[in-house]
């Protein structure tokens, strides 16, 4: 990874529920994942691709990227000198508190379109997001709750309560069950397809056809969140590894920021900060 690579997270005092992201990556290539919330990127510079909702999209300066919860998605520079963007992670119970206020309807929010170019609508969510790396907060609690209701009435749709997301049959439930149950000792593929009454071939099939992941890396989806509650609560790293089942802190912190972007010990640290930390990537 680069050296002139460089990421900023932080968790701002006046925007409790959201996390905040300012980097530049020039080599990084985020792996297959999801987050328990939103994901809202801006791209200040160069190119960032991404697969997500069984394509590939390609985000420039001025674009903004609405990826939805628990939706798997990747990143990768699209071009040589890779991409700098700020990302905004907002928790489902922060934006359905806004929605509440603003859509008709029930059911959590969700953003239909993937990529979109709204200057307007860029720009309030950036001031909000610098206003926040100043450690402004009446400025960035009044200007981010400004830009997510303009983001809301412009780009997003109720999602009904009792819609599916993917067609779940049995055997993929019943697998998600058991690797949620078994988060430190999991199952083998064999022994996971026999508990279901399927076999491995097919249940890789269709469980990654039902999630976006194959069950190996569905569970080290579970796992990076359960880190991430872990270090919050202040955790320390070489303790969460085990708590989640990685073999050690290595291990634990390779997969970690390939799918945050920061290594635990720096997402940790950045708990502790009224504004943002810097970090190298």
């Amino acid at each position: 990874m680069s050296d002139l690579e460089r990421a900023r997270l932080w968790r701002p005092a006046a925007l409790p529920g959201v996390e905040l992201l300012k980097a530049r990556y020039i080599t990084h290539r985020f792996t297959l994942h999801a987050h328990e919330g939103y994901a809202i990127g801006l791209v200040l510079s160069g190119v960032e691709e991404f697969f997500y909702r069984g394509a590939v999209h390609r985000a420039g300066a001025g674009s903004l990227s609405t990826l939805n919860p628990e939706e798997v998605h990747d990143g990768y520079p699209g071009v040589p000198g890779g991409w700098s963007y700020r990302v905004l992670y907002p928790s489902v119970a922060f934006v359905s508190g806004i929605a509440a206020e603003l859509m008709a309807g029930s059911g959590t929010p969700c953003f239909p379109e993937v990529l979109t170019h709204h200057p307007p609508t860029v720009a309030l969510l950036r001031a909000a997001h610098a206003a926040a790396e100043r450690g402004d907060d009446l400025a960035s609690s009044t200007l981010a709750r400004t830009a997510f209701a303009a983001l809301l009435r412009r780009n997003a749709a109720r999602r009904p309560p009792d819609a599916p997301v993917r067609d779940v049959g049995p055997s993929v439930r019943r697998a998600r069950e058991i690797l949620h149950e078994r988060l430190v000792d999991p199952p083998t593929i064999e022994e996971l397809a026999r508990a279901v009454d399927a076999s491995p071939f097919a249940l890789i099939r269709s469980f990654k056809a039902a999630t976006g992941l194959p069950p190996h890396a569905y569970l080290n989806t579970l796992r990076i969140m359960r880190a991430r509650r872990l270090l919050q609560a202040g955790t320390p790293p070489a303790q969460v590894a085990g708590d989640v089942g990685f073999t050690d802190q290595a291990h634990l912190s390779r997969h970690f920021k390939r799918a945050v972007g920061v290594p635990p010990a720096a997402y940790q640290r950045a708990g502790t900060y009224k504004s943002g930390i810097g970090i190298p990537a």
